[in-house]
């Protein structure tokens, strides 16, 4: 800490700063101005583009500890879902133009898979699997995902030495092979067995821009009725009542408003990641009861390629219902010439960590999308395809009608 201090004093960081103005051209303004009903950012979003750019190249000028945001200041106690622990270690890196985004450092490397005796809610986060949900919820076309970039950081100089936080500062160590680390501050097994180290100062993590500000955008966090049990031997309704949706229509709002669509979605794109972990979802109260579910916290997908999680798709297959949009994308994203892990693979190129994802992960993509190719098959064949598949496509309005953003 001493030595940190003279450091900073050495180059005069002490000294308070002139306040920066807000340019309105920013990249990280311009995406939370980008968001409308529809997703988290347009189709051709040339603001996207800019903030995946400034996130893996522009300078940090700060770092700290995060507050859990699924708490989303009291709405929710998510304590006793989520304890805090050293292995659940993130940062809020900030830069210039207001611009911050959380930071999860690379814990588990790529080719090793989460061990069969894990239980989901004590898996690993991966950072890759962060990088890797951006691009698929992309690529599906659900644009809620955040945007979120791979960048190697220099723990020492990008963290320990723009940190102002004495408790960050702290907790960093060399260790015995010469490598720098550091560890979470927290109430339980936050010791240096659970830190994560450079190599020797480099360090793999991903970075997922910030949403704007509770108080400009109000979030909810909602409970997912599809919730799992979190002990080690309960079991949730759903899991032993095949017909647990029928409860589940009569409930407001999923009684009255695509929502119940949108939980399909989202239950959807966790089957295709392996994502165990969907215990809540938030929306913006902006946009009502139809607005569209946020897909946050995905590092605990592509843990196991080798596995196909059936029972996430259990709102699809107990409901019977899914949005013609998300079907015909998903057929499309069958067919030979745009196969789901091609497209993948060629998006996640553009990446600075590539390859974020293994051989056997992309290709567990194509399995599992026909898994939900069949699904759906059953249960049109039960149903009937006008009952199951809800005609979501709606003929387009004017510019200024089909756009509803935050700052109206």
């Amino acid at each position: 800490s001493r030595r940190h201090k003279l450091y900073r004093e050495e180059l005069n960081l002490t000294s308070p700063a002139a306040p920066l103005p807000l340019r309105p051209d920013a990249s990280w303004l311009q995406f939370h101005l980008g968001i409308s009903r529809d997703g988290l950012y347009p189709r051709s979003s040339p603001a996207v583009t800019r903030l995946l750019r400034d996130m893996r190249e522009s300078p940090i000028i700060s770092a700290d500890y995060s507050q859990d945001e699924k708490a989303l200041l009291g709405a929710c106690d998510c304590s006793q879902i989520v304890k805090p622990s050293g292995v659940h270690l993130k940062l809020v890196l900030r830069f210039q133009d207001f611009g911050k985004a959380m930071f999860k450092p690379m814990r588990q490397k790529r080719e090793e898979e989460t061990p069969e005796d894990f239980f989901y809610f004590v898996d690993f986060q991966r950072h890759n699997a962060e990088i890797a949900a951006f691009h698929l919820d992309r690529i599906l076309d659900f644009r809620r995902v955040p945007p979120t970039v791979g960048r190697l950081i220099n723990v020492t100089k990008e963290i320990l030495e723009v940190t102002k936080s004495e408790i960050l500062q702290s907790v960093f160590f060399v260790s015995p092979a010469s490598n720098v680390c550091f560890f979470a501050k927290c109430p339980y097994m936050c010791k240096t067995e659970y830190a994560v180290c450079g190599n020797p100062h480099l360090l793999e993590g991903s970075l997922s821009a910030f949403l704007p500000s509770l108080n400009l955008a109000p979030r909810l966090s909602i409970p997912n009725p599809w919730i799992r049990s979190y002990s080690f031997d309960g079991k949730e309704e759903w899991e032993v009542n095949p017909l647990y949706c029928n409860t589940v229509r009569e409930i407001y709002p999923y009684s009255n408003s695509n929502r119940l669509l949108n939980v399909v979605d989202m239950a959807i794109f966790d089957f295709l990641t392996g994502n165990m972990d969907r215990h809540h979802y938030e929306m913006f109260t902006k946009f009502g009861d139809d607005g569209f579910l946020l897909h946050l916290d995905n590092a605990r997908g592509f843990g196991r390629h080798s596995h196909d999680e059936i029972s996430i798709l259990a709102p699809l297959s107990q409901c019977c219902i899914i949005k013609r949009t998300t079907l015909l994308r998903l057929q499309l994203l069958a067919e030979p010439e745009y196969r789901l892990s091609d497209v993948m693979r060629e998006s996640l190129l553009q990446d600075p960590l590539a390859p974020v994802l293994t051989e056997p992960h992309l290709l567990a993509l194509d399995r599992r999308l026909q898994l939900i190719l069949e699904a759906v098959g059953k249960c049109i064949d039960t149903f009937g395809e006008a009952t199951v598949v809800a005609n979501d496509i709606v003929q387009p309005q004017s510019p200024a009608a089909d756009r509803a953003k935050l700052d109206t």
